[in-house]
């Protein structure tokens, strides 16, 4: 997708990696509250984003946690990312071999507010920083989870230098899992990239 689209309830926005898309979604709404489609798979179709969704997560985490970067190895996932509750600032790092944007990230903020979604597709490592008290953030996955092919890149690698927008003398709240993950030239060595 090289240009905005719009179909049906939805327009699409691309972003500065090839195929990673900002959603944003239309709502009624009145004094009794608002109504919006999240997916509608023919919209999402016209709007370049083909895939076949088949589990969905939610979690709940609270100011200062960090989740990420995640990937799955040998079952990547696309991934359709929304919050329901809160805010946080969602990031895409594109791990794709050959890609002209290799290592380059892409990050958005996400609310309950501004109802938008974040179109993440197979070859990425995603995460994400909550930046309210708590967030509830809700995701599509076009294949199901395989503990065993967990992979994982250095939240705060250098190489990659995503803007986490942590506030300055404050340390993310992290899993001790995702306090273990290599640097990203550690993931490269790896597989020979």
């Amino acid at each position: 997708m090289t240009s905005t689209i719009t179909s049906g309830n939805f327009t699409f926005i691309p972003t500065s990696i090839e195929g990673v898309a900002i959603v944003d979604v239309k709502s009624y709404g009145d004094e009794r509250g608002y109504f919006m489609e999240t997916y509608k798979r023919p919209d999402f179709v016209a709007g370049g984003i083909d895939c076949d969704f088949v589990q969905d997560n939610q979690s709940r985490s609270t100011r200062g946690v960090l989740r990420g970067l995640h990937f799955q190895i040998e079952h990547p996932q696309s991934k359709l990312v929304r919050v329901v509750e809160g805010e946080v600032f969602d990031v895409a790092v594109d791990l794709r071999p050959g890609s002209p944007t290799f290592g380059q990230w892409e990050g958005v903020v996400l609310s309950a507010e501004n109802r938008r979604q974040f179109f993440v597709p197979r070859g990425f490592a995603h995460g994400f920083y909550v930046m309210s008290e708590t967030a509830t953030f809700c995701y599509k996955c076009d294949d199901v989870y395989h503990p065993n092919d967990e992979g994982g890149l250095m939240w705060d690698d250098p190489s990659i230098a995503v803007a986490w927008p942590v506030p300055d003398g404050e340390e993310p709240v992290l899993s001790e899992k995702d306090g273990l993950h290599p640097s990203f030239e550690q993931y490269r060595a790896e597989r020979g990239l």
